[in-house]
């Protein structure tokens, strides 16, 4: 057994963490508060230590010490015993991004300035009787070696914590000469007023260096304590988030008090756990679910059907679940709250075993461009249960892409000459480049994509379409595309274009955006759909409607096409499809989606299931075992009750391995099931929330 395998933070967890209210401070009883997370399934609990507020007899000068703390007693003592008692970790949660305004007044020179040299005031309006918080600077004394580093070192003497949690590690924007300084000799120029001129990775290295200090401390003192950080889906560097972390936790929250049209994507979880496993050899990052619709409502809770496909899609993507409260179970007035906790993590227990060690299994690659771009691409994907990983640029090397047979390109990602060789190696090699959108002059790229160059852009277009090429004619009753086709959507029939598939009766679908002109320049650039220009201005496309025929039904103006290239190859779509699914969301444009896609794939691909709205399908691997994950989201969000999808149909690749046996991990219950022609078909009867089927193979 390897020294990462003994580790306890190497293993499944389950955190619950407490967002205690200091005026509460005298109901926290701490046996019974370690039973009670014992009895909600917690592995860890993640408690209230430093910054804001001490909840210790803090001796560091700055440390605001919680003045409800009982007299005489050490009440983090006692918790962490307790809870050491019932064989939990006790994770010290710590956060300097404010801190009293009393300490302000003594160290002014600590706090984040404006622009125009004023501090910022968290909470100057608030009601009640409480002092003011001020913002911390990131790069100032009071966030590292005047109070920060102290207190760290404070609780590592006193206290036998299990891990170590910076919470609002955040850069805020600061202007005090501290931040003018470090600006100016990092980058040469003085510090820009407006935030939008600030240099790009200008926070991440505030809150690296910042981070660096912490980390360095707790490995000096204890090298196997582990130190938690945050990373996001769009603004940090991953691999500066685990230069100084050992663990990593994102934060899907689901905020539902920004009202039903600004309701966050149901991708959101999916998408953040995907990122983090994205960097291969750490622990499984965690996803934190805040149990309210939203921090002005925070003493409330989700709806339970909306909760529970929210917590269940963590998991599901292969990420450790941590519950995020607010209070105590006593203070909770909301008991659905405490219900779907406990229930859930009944269920993660039953599958994290399976799931310790198991990895991500898929043959689609999405390039995270952290943009629209990408989100459309990755909710296509969702939405057509098309499993897939998420990649990084620094992580799109050779041998990484080895394991994909299509690498989706969302419009406007950077195609340096170098990425443009891995690209043309990873075609040569069998795979396939999916590219949207503009095609960079690059004639290494151009070969790549079959095409000539000197392409033009066209105006924003309406009322066109987008025509398949090729005569539509019944295929052979043997196809295996028909036999999928038949079994998961029941069609009939399919024509000579794979982009068509499952579509053999619709001759158009709808096409709106700007289109490159492009032409192609190889015998083996074969030309899958065209351009249908817009029959009218969009002001006149209904009146008068006999005036409606198309005035050019056919063009040969490429809108994609696929080329062969060694033993894979490219398709390139001269427009904006992930702009058409984000606007749009039509059938018709993820049916198109799925199509490109199944150009590379082919007819024998690794998993394919009944097209559900709403179904959520991810797929992992280990020795001996598949798991498939199965989450169901169906319904108008946010979700008021859980709408049951009944006979999946499940059809998995098993590559000639012999199954042994299948069955449903929560439930225990043997599923039947067949193989024939190295494929293993069973039907999940009725899926209410999640499930994890395991495939045991000899």
């Amino acid at each position: 057994m390897s020294k990462q395998d003994e580790l306890w933070w190497h293993k499944p967890q389950r955190f619950v963490q407490t967002n205690l209210q200091v005026k509460d401070t005298d109901k926290i009883e701490p046996r019974r508060l370690a039973r009670q997370m014992k009895e909600l399934g917690a592995t860890a609990l993640v408690f209230n230590v430093g910054g804001i507020y001490a909840w210790y007899p803090s001796q560091v000068e700055g440390h605001h010490v919680n003045e409800h703390l009982p007299e005489g007693r050490d009440l983090l003592a006692e918790v962490i015993e307790a809870c050491h008692a019932e064989e939990l970790r006790l994770i010290a949660r710590l956060d300097f991004s404010k801190t009293d305004d009393v300490v302000y007044l003594r160290h002014p020179d600590w706090f984040v300035r404006d622009a125009a040299g004023q501090p910022q005031i968290v909470g100057g309006r608030r009601p009640g009787p409480w002092s003011l918080l001020m913002t911390t600077c990131i790069n100032g004394p009071y966030r590292n070696e005047a109070v920060a580093i102290p207190v760290l070192e404070e609780v590592l003497d006193r206290y036998a914590v299990d891990g170590i949690f910076f919470n609002a590690p955040h850069y805020v924007r600061c202007y005090c000469r501290t931040c003018q300084e470090k600006y100016m000799a990092r980058y040469g120029e003085p510090l820009p007023p407006e935030g939008a001129e600030l240099a790009p990775d200008w926070a991440s290295v505030c809150i690296r260096d910042n981070m660096d200090k912490m980390y360095g401390y707790v490995k000096r003192r204890q090298p196997d304590l582990p130190m938690i950080l945050y990373y996001n889906l769009y603004r940090d560097n991953l691999y500066a988030r685990l230069e100084t972390a050992d663990m990593l936790c994102t934060e899907p929250q689901d905020v539902l008090s920004e009202g039903h049209q600004r309701i966050p994507e149901f991708w959101k979880p999916a998408l953040s756990i995907k990122l983090g496993r994205s960097a291969p050899g750490h622990p499984v990052p965690l996803g934190i679910v805040h149990s309210s619709p939203g921090m002005e409502w925070r003493h409330t809770g989700l709806p339970p059907a909306e909760y529970r496909f929210w917590l269940s899609q963590i998991p599901a993507h292969g990420g450790s679940i941590w519950h995020s409260l607010t209070g105590l179970p006593e203070t909770i007035t909301d008991k659905r709250i405490l219900e779907t906790v406990g229930a859930f993590n009944q269920q993660v227990e039953c599958v994290e075993d399976a799931m310790h060690g198991a990895a991500p299994l898929a043959e689609v690659a999405l390039m995270w461009t952290a943009d629209a771009a990408a989100e459309s691409w990755a909710d296509g994907l969702i939405n057509r249960q098309i499993p897939f990983d998420v990649l990084l640029a620094e992580q799109a090397t050779s041998e990484r892409l080895a394991r994909y047979k299509a690498l989706i390109l969302p419009e406007g990602i950077a195609l340096g000459d170098a990425f443009v060789e891995v690209l043309a190696g990873y075609a040569e090699a069998g795979g396939h480049v999916l590219l949207e959108g503009a095609a960079p002059e690059q004639p290494r790229l151009l070969a790549l994509l079959g095409l000539a160059g000197g392409a033009t852009v066209s105006e924003p277009l309406s009322a066109a379409y987008l025509r398949f090429e090729g005569v539509v004619e019944g295929t052979a009753e043997g196809s295996t595309d028909v036999a999928i086709d038949r079994a998961i959507e029941g069609t009939s029939g399919d024509t000579d274009n794979p982009l068509q598939r499952s579509m053999a009766q619709t001759e158009l679908i709808a096409h709106r955006g700007r289109v490159h002109y492009v032409r192609t320049a190889s015998a083996s650039a074969r030309v899958l759909a065209t351009l249908v220009p817009p029959f009218s201005p969009l002001e006149s496309v209904g009146a008068p409607p006999e005036r409606a025929s198309l005035p050019v039904s056919h063009t040969d103006i490429p809108l994609a096409v696929h080329h062969r290239v060694g033993r894979g190859g490219a398709v390139y779509l001269a427009f904006s499809l992930s702009a058409l699914l984000g606007e749009f969301r039509l059938g018709e444009h993820y049916q198109l989606l799925d199509n490109a896609l199944g150009v590379a794939l082919g007819s024998d691909r690794l998993l394919q299931t009944s097209h559900y709205p709403g179904l959520q399908t991810t797929l992992f691997e280990k020795p001996g075992q598949m798991l498939l994950h199965l989450v169901n989201g169906a319904g108008r969000r946010p979700l008021a009750a859980a709408l049951p999808l009944h006979e999946i149909a499940v059809d998995l690749r098993v590559e000639g391995r012999t199954v042994t046996g299948v069955r449903e991990l929560m439930s225990g219950e043997a599923l039947p099931y067949t193989v024939a022609g190295g494929r293993l078909r069973l039907t999940v009867v009725r899926l209410d929330v999640w499930a994890c089927v395991a495939v045991e193979l000899a």
